[in-house]
């Protein structure tokens, strides 16, 4: 029986090595040279500016005063860190010695950091991960334990921790991730100049700001492979471009569907490709399909208001609508923040008599802000001012920054994977549709973003009766008496369901809440062709969402075709098909229209 020999390391070539690492060099001066003409600019313009824009160090600063006047608990903490890692040394000594001790402390299942084998079957790098899961478990635990923080205060620092432990992870360093040193011995080093190469084309890029490259974004062109649906915009305003699909069936549903998503993201995370995409399975079920495509804005557009975005966006489209279809009533869904927005809709409807809705569709909207989940975190006031001041420059939000918000949310899948992967390993990411979505931001305007901020996130004013007041109309959401299906997932880090729950307490008309699989993407854009996640749904609506869950039944694959049987009653019964430009509106552009196009930063 032969023996495998060892492979020697790979030696690079030196002379492609030195063009390589040639051109590193004069790139990383560029870009240098570039930074610092940069902040030269910025310090002329605007001082020094805020040291501490996100507020975090006086957060950490009244928790130690908390820590100081009350040790004991640290103290506990230190005494139980210090066994954990008795038992570790000795359960290490036993594996050097032959043994095979149960780990002290092991990752969460959905813990994908430490998939490696080298983490489980070497001595020394399972030592090195059971170190790090413990000191982390140590950090965690000992800042909730701190006493007489108010909630912002407590859950700021509970945040910022776990981004700090997510960041000094073992498998983030070249020195203690075994797949990188593998790799590196492997290729001899190629993968590290691959790796800085990818580096530097990120930050030019993102124009001297690290933007990290999440998908080949190549592999996609938005009217090409991904947001293909045929159809035609047969309305234009400043903020929205209204896109009627072409049906798919002979006989369509009477009453017409508009769907209103977020303007935080562009439109097509509802049509994808077609395997998933939302808006071409609801047209194959009989709907005449119309989408809101928001504008991407520039500062032009930096004194558009929440009022504005009501009337320039679903009152407006169904005023559209109606033109182009002669139907005076339309079935309508909100994703997230544009679900926020029909909400707001709806109640301002309601008190002034308009019953053009038939029906309400939620997905993953939150309308109660008192548990808004961690994107609390970046609401106070000095966060706000700071925010306030930076769109005061331009008039707008830039999408990068609120692409790295979300990004923080879930930092060891958005940001910490992407780092081993592009810059540690030195390969490219992999084609993924909806990461490319991800990827494709859009700005805030700036009154609006401070309106909905201060609004909703900082004082929930609008799940208060009378708490906000849109064009000139003082709205209340208990008021609404539209028949409503909120479709909430159980994972979301944006929208958390127990909060987006407490609609079903506030709303005066029938509802129908169901719970889906997986998280505020994943949940939602899930369509029947590949069984993927679950849901849940109970009739019953008690007000404590435990409650409901606990009495809730579990269904396997998409909520889908259960959508499908709740809306149909209100879609008005059959007629022939309507096509884009048959009613008072033509056709303006084909689909998915020209304010998708509009990249940020362009």
């Amino acid at each position: 029986m032969s023996e495998t020999v060892p492979q020697p390391p790979k030696i690079p070539d030196p002379a492609v090595w030195s063009r390589t690492m040639a051109e590193i060099a004069a790139r990383s001066q560029r870009l240098v040279t570039e930074f610092l003409s940069r902040q030269g600019a910025v310090a002329a313009d605007d001082g020094i500016g805020p040291v501490d824009p996100l507020n975090v160090g006086n957060a950490f600063l009244e928790m130690t005063r908390r820590m100081i006047a009350n040790p004991a608990p640290v103290i506990e903490a230190q005494l139980s860190l210090w066994q954990d890692y008795m038992r570790l040394w000795q359960n290490a000594a036993e594996r050097f010695l032959g043994g095979n001790p149960a780990p002290v402390v092991q990752p969460a299942p959905a813990d994908q950091r430490f998939k490696d084998d080298a983490w489980r079957e070497s001595t020394l790098f399972d030592f090195i991960k059971q170190s790090y899961l413990l000191t982390a478990r140590w950090m965690q635990s000992t800042v909730k334990k701190v006493d007489g923080l108010d909630e912002k205060t407590a859950q700021k620092v509970d945040f910022y921790t776990r981004q700090f432990v997510d960041a000094i992870a073992p498998t983030n360093f070249i020195a203690t991730n075994p797949e990188v040193l593998r790799t590196t011995i492997d290729t001899g080093g190629e993968n590290l100049v691959n790796g800085l190469k990818n580096l530097l084309d990120d930050l030019e890029r993102g124009k001297g700001r690290l933007m990290i490259k999440m998908t080949d974004l190549d592999s996609f062109k938005v009217g090409k492979n991904i947001a293909v649906s045929p159809g035609k915009v047969v309305f234009r305003n400043d903020l929205i471009e209204l896109i009627q699909y072409a049906p798919a069936t002979e006989k369509v549903q009477r009453t017409p569907l508009l769907i209103v998503p977020p303007w935080i993201n562009k439109f097509y995370i509802l049509d994808l490709r077609p395997t998933n995409s939302f808006v071409k399975w609801a047209v194959e079920q009989g709907h005449t399909v119309f989408i809101v495509s928001w504008v991407n804005p520039d500062g032009r557009l930096a004194e558009k208001t929440f009022d504005d975005y009501l009337r320039e966006g679903p009152l407006a489209a169904l005023d559209a609508i109606e033109r182009a279809m002669g139907e005076k009533q339309a079935n309508i869904i909100g994703y997230c923040l544009g679900g926020t927005l029909v909400a707001a809709t709806l109640a301002w409807l309601a008190a002034t008599g308009d019953t053009r809705i038939k029906s309400a569709t939620f997905f993953a909207s939150l309308v109660d802000f008192k548990e808004a989940g961690e994107l609390s975190v970046f609401i106070d006031e000095e966060q706000l001012k700071s925010l306030e001041e930076r769109m005061s420059k331009h008039g707008y939000l830039e999408g990068a920054d609120m692409a790295t918000t979300f990004n923080m949310l879930r930092a060891n899948d958005l940001i910490w994977s992407f780092v081993v992967n592009n810059y540690l390993l030195g390969r490219e990411p992999f084609p993924f549709d909806l990461l490319y979505w991800n990827s494709d931001s859009t700005r805030m305007p700036a009154a609006m973003h401070s309106f909905y901020l201060r609004n909703m996130y900082q004082e929930n004013r609008l799940s208060q009766p009378g708490g906000i007041v849109l064009a000139g109309v003082p709205i209340d959401l208990r008021q609404i008496k539209t028949p409503t299906f909120i479709l909430s997932t159980k994972e979301d880090h944006i929208a958390p369901w127990k909060s987006t729950y407490v609609a079903t307490q506030l709303y005066g008309g029938p509802v129908k809440f169901v719970l889906a699989a997986s998280g505020h993407i994943a949940g939602v854009i899930n369509s029947p062709g590949k069984v993927k996640y679950g849901h849940w749904e109970n009739d019953k609506l008690p007000k404590d969402p435990e409650a409901w869950l606990k009495a809730a039944a579990f269904h396997g694959g998409s909520w889908w075709p259960h959508w499908e049987d709740w809306v149909k009653p209100f879609a008005g019964g059959e007629v022939d098909a309507r096509w884009p430009g048959d009613g008072k509106l033509k056709p303006l552009a084909d689909a998915p229209g020209t304010y998708v196009m509009v990249k940020s930063g362009s």
